[in-house]
């Protein structure tokens, strides 16, 4: 079985391994690890993509991606959105039961795009959200700008469904795609000194991304 793996399987798996241990981090009650740890999933998630362009594509490859997907860009996501809001929602049944069918929502939408993901995949766009910034979005949200809880919850919501819709995104450049990585990779290094100003940049970067994107495909495809 080893030797049906590639490059880039070794790379998602990386994925898979952080996170993992960003929920590991969570039951530690560390949460700023737990942030980072996901953080680098995302940049192995990247980065598995541009491995196996450039060298021998794995027979696993579509379905190493596809779980290691569901673990950091699923789960991780949705356990530590409930440790943020938990202790805030513990004293209330009402708000606690609606902030986990929430993430049951976000949790089951997510593994259906990922794993639909290879089915329906277009050469020059993506149908529905990207799951990468749908994740990148509830965890700045969430943690960074501390959104309160009645507000994070619709955000979640559109998210999520977004992620389902036949909405078609463009696939962005290694340009854009490594400005991406550098604000991610900011926000990893520099901490509480400066990180404030790397998340803004990013959110508001994936906001038009999430908005404009649907109209410049329409518009490039008519």
């Amino acid at each position: 079985m080893i030797k049906l793996l590639s490059i880039a399987d070794f790379v998602s798996l990386t994925n898979a391994i952080f996170g993992f241990l960003a929920i590991l981090m969570i039951f530690l009650n560390e949460i700023r690890l737990s942030f980072y740890f996901i953080l680098i999933a995302l940049l192995a998630d990247g980065l598995d993509g541009i491995v196996a362009r450039k060298t021998r594509k794995g027979e696993l490859g579509e379905y190493m991606e596809a779980m290691a997907d569901m673990i950091s860009l699923g789960i991780a996501p949705s356990f530590f959105v409930y440790n943020i809001y938990y202790e805030f929602v513990s004293e209330c049944v009402y708000y606690h039961s609606l902030l986990v069918v929430i993430l049951i929502v976000f949790l089951s939408l997510s593994i259906v795009r990922l794993a639909s993901f290879h089915i329906i995949k277009e050469k020059k766009f993506f149908v529905g959200l990207p799951a990468s910034a749908g994740t990148i979005f509830i965890l700045i949200l969430s943690f960074l700008f501390e959104i309160e809880f009645m507000y994070i919850l619709p955000c979640i919501v559109v998210i999520s469904i977004a992620m389902v819709s036949p909405l078609r995104f463009p696939k962005i450049g290694w340009k854009i795609g490594t400005i991406a990585a550098v604000l991610i990779l900011l926000t990893l290094i520099m901490g509480d000194i400066y990180y404030s100003v790397a998340p803004i940049l990013l959110i508001i970067a994936l906001a038009i991304y999430a908005i404009a994107g649907p109209i410049y495909v329409r518009k490039k495809s008519s």
